[in-house]
């Protein structure tokens, strides 16, 4: 047998995260596996400082964390929007310019308020891209890790009140209508009823082949 050798994902595991529409989202995901997944903030975790300088190293972080502190693996995500015009950001800090009160309205309208600084008003100027990087760390240090993303344009306004983050303004390659007006099953139902359509689920995709045994 060649290639690495992965550790499988059986019984009950931590979902590091404190975001509802992203554990919504994680525990989609993991439902057809059987994998009993509790969260981060159902069992009242510390979040800890994501002082990585990559989504993978953050992911790791949380992931960690969280094994460490309920006995159980953590499974984190660590996703942001990285925007060419303005070289990759927010990128990393994408929930930082939310600010504490998870404003993502502003946020959105801080990234139209800088592309248009630029000038970048012609779709070929406003290209972006999504990138989900997924960690599962067990208890006695053994990390998984899996990376992807999607790619889009940014449209304004925002269109659509489904998905959460900076879904309404990104709008994926191939399609015409943004995250924010997608359904949960089409925007990251698995095949072979939906087509694996975001970040999340293209990198979850990756983690199920390697750790869930399909």
């Amino acid at each position: 047998m060649s290639g690495p050798t992965h550790r499988q994902i059986t019984g009950r595991l931590v979902i590091a995260t404190h975001n509802p529409g992203k554990l919504a989202e994680m525990r989609e995901l993991l439902a057809p596996y059987g994998i009993d997944a509790i969260s981060a903030a159902g069992l009242n975790l510390q979040e800890p400082d994501e002082t990585g300088m990559t989504f993978r190293d953050n992911a790791r972080i949380k992931a960690r964390a969280a094994a460490r502190a309920s006995g159980l693996p953590g499974f984190a995500d660590d996703s942001g929007l990285a925007v060419d015009a303005l070289n990759g950001e927010p990128g990393i800090h994408s929930a930082r310019w939310a600010g504490p009160d998870k404003n993502f309205r502003r946020a959105m309208a801080m990234i139209e308020e800088r592309l248009q600084e630029r000038g970048a008003t012609v779709p070929e100027r406003r290209t972006a891209h999504f990138v989900s990087a997924l960690c599962v760390a067990w208890p006695d240090g053994h990390t998984e890790d899996f990376e992807a993303r999607v790619d889009g344009v940014l449209v304004f306004p925002p269109r659509g009140d489904k998905g959460f983050g900076y879904d309404p303004i990104f709008l994926p390659d191939g399609h015409d209508r943004t995250f924010g007006e997608m359904s949960s099953e089409e925007k990251h139902g698995l095949p072979p009823r939906g087509r694996g359509l975001s970040h999340r689920a293209r990198a979850f995709c990756k983690l199920a082949e390697a750790c869930l045994g399909r």
